[in-house]
């Protein structure tokens, strides 16, 4: 289970160095946008990056601090008054329910989440970094909290550095402008860092890291506190979910690069383990990482030796080159994060948002709003509801339809023959599939909509039902219930075992004669006619009779017809 190939061994190498230079900007950025400090950034690339590459489902796969999770942790950092103890609990329990998740295997329910809630979400998410980061850009240390960097933005405006600011704006033009040909051999964000780094030494006064410590980390061990276990518990939940849905989505994007097929079970035990390390170590909380992944594959990397490789790379430079990283200005490291927020908005599908279903356009716009204003668990919560009420509508309309369209006549020509013969009093009501609780709310009431004047019969085809819910069998028991109380005749053919379980042992069908149920439906239909045409007899010979009696009647009274001529 644990054994890392060697097939690919130089393109692993190759793929995992260059995906280390470019995490490490990016995690000293994330670590101090995360309120824990650069060094977090790093020992939580290096833990995650291991054992996620290490254990995970993923291969390819390069695993690390990322603009979510760090949204979740500066949140829950500010909200703890700065309590980094209790963060990094929250990122040991984060890790532990990821692992739970793996073994239980919810990772294909993941990511049955629908493309606009993950969309709205990644959006808001990029949204949220780039609020933070404008006060930075401009000189400034904004409050924590996306409402708070917002409402002091205009002060911000007022007393603006220009200095920092054209470091900032330096920075994100050449992590977006610096030339591939030169990217083969120093990415752009490592290039922007370096030349960020040496114009604010050289303009002098900026606010930079400071002192950054060097060495191998110190363990944390978990504390809780009865004040704040509900806040962590909640954070603790928020990054799981938040860290697996991230994840999952970038072995989607690994597996179209390299056409293999990932085990999202493994890969969330993998992330587990690497984050409930990365909390042991004071380390943030990391998940897949899309641009990471893809600088690896396009390096070579293919198969978990990269991510390993990636991490091992990391861990050198936390051994050697933390004094330069403490010149680092703030301003170079707002620069990259907002360029990193601008990666993660979904820019492709809201240029083609317009000529797509509104729903599916409002669904987003409203997702993205909740995580930026709200939290991010209300906006996923709120997101996945809607979509799942929309898609149950949808289904319903689709199931109602299918019955309002069933045809008088069949297509059979024995069937066709003998719904001929009883003249319109038999009506087939053939459910053309799943019948859900969605549909069952208007099953009734479409169905009396269809008899006709004069039906005296109703055949219900259940062929093409697979299953059915309580729901559904309440609606089948209203529509033979209306069928009894208005003197009609109740057939019923196709019934599966699973839905006859269902309406049986709901007594649905209690109205229901068991001569009256067959296999098939012609079967069905012979019975609905033979039962017609019987009733046809009965009231020829009730008429017949009655028309007698009254001629004996006018006999015996001697009573004559009066005949009027025009």
């Amino acid at each position: 289970m644990f054994k890392v190939s060697l097939a690919n061994l130089r393109g692993d190498i190759t793929g995992g160095i260059t995906a280390g230079i470019v995490a490490l900007p990016l995690a000293l950025a994330l670590g101090v946008a995360s309120g824990l400090g650069p060094m977090a950034g790093l020992y939580g690339a290096i833990a995650v990056g291991f054992f996620a590459a290490w254990l995970g489902g993923t291969p390819s796969q390069i695993s690390g601090p990322t603009g979510p999770m760090v949204v979740v942790l500066a949140g829950l950092f500010a909200s703890l008054s700065g309590d980094a103890g209790l963060v990094f609990t929250a990122v040991m329990l984060a890790g532990v329910m990821q692992i739970a998740f793996g073994l239980l295997g919810i990772g294909q329910y993941i990511r049955l989440v629908p493309y606009p809630v993950i969309s709205g979400f990644m959006s808001g998410i990029g949204a949220i970094i780039i609020i933070l980061q404008l006060g930075r850009l401009l000189g400034h240390a904004p409050p924590s909290g996306t409402i708070g960097a917002l409402t002091y933005l205009p002060t911000a405006l007022m007393d603006i550095n220009f200095f920092t600011l054209m470091v900032g704006v330096g920075t994100l033009v050449i992590a977006y402008k610096w030339p591939p040909a030169l990217g083969k051999y120093v990415p752009g964000a490592l290039a922007a860092l370096i030349i960020g780094t040496l114009v604010g030494l050289a303009l002098g006064n900026l606010p930079i890291l400071g002192n950054i410590p060097t060495g191998l980390p110190s363990i944390q061990m978990p504390t809780f506190d009865q004040a704040t276990i509900v806040v962590v518990l909640k954070a603790a939940v928020i990054l799981a979910v938040l860290g697996a849905i991230d994840s999952l989505l970038t072995s989607l994007v690994a597996d179209n690069m390299t056409r293999t097929q990932h085990d999202s079970n493994r890969e969330l035990i993998g992330q587990g383990v690497g984050n409930t390390v990365a909390g042991f170590i004071g380390g943030i909380a990391g998940a897949g990482a899309t641009m990471r992944t893809v600088v690896n594959i396009r390096s070579g990397g293919r198969d978990r030796l990269s991510g390993m490789v990636h991490s091992l790379v990391l861990l050198a430079i936390v051994l050697g080159l933390s004094p330069l990283a403490s010149q680092i200005p703030h301003a170079v490291l707002a620069g990259i994060l907002v360029k990193v927020g601008l990666d993660i908005i979904d820019w492709s599908y809201l240029k083609k948002a317009h000529r797509g279903p509104r729903w599916d356009l409002a669904l987003m716009v409203t997702v993205l709003g909740l995580t930026v204003f709200v939290d991010l668990i209300s906006a996923v919560a709120v997101g996945v509801v809607l979509a799942a009420l929309a898609y149950v509508k949808q289904v319903a309309k689709n199931q109602l339809d299918a019955i309002k369209n069933m045809p008088d006549l069949t297509e059979n020509p024995e069937e066709h023959e003998l719904l001929e013969q009883a003249n319109g009093q038999v009506r087939i009501f053939d459910f053309g599939g799943p019948l859900s609780f969605g549909a069952a709310a208007d099953m009734g009431h479409r169905v009396r909509e269809q008899v006709k004047h004069g039906t005296t019969a109703l055949v219900l085809d259940f062929k093409r039902v697979p299953f059915m819910d309580v729901s559904a069998a309440r609606a089948v028991e209203t529509i033979t219930s209306d069928a009894f109380d208005a003197g009609k005749s109740v057939f019923v053919s196709g019934l599966n075992d699973e839905v006859k379980t269902v309406l049986s042992g709901l007594d649905s069908l209690h109205g229901v004669d068991k001569s009256h149920i067959f296999e098939n439906r012609l079967e069905a239909i012979k019975a609905a006619c033979y039962k017609v045409s019987n009733h046809i007899q009965e009231d020829n010979t009730k008429s017949e009779a009655k028309a007698k009696s009254e001629d004996g009647a006018d006999a015996k009274s001697g009573s004559t017809p009066i005949l009027t001529a025009s």
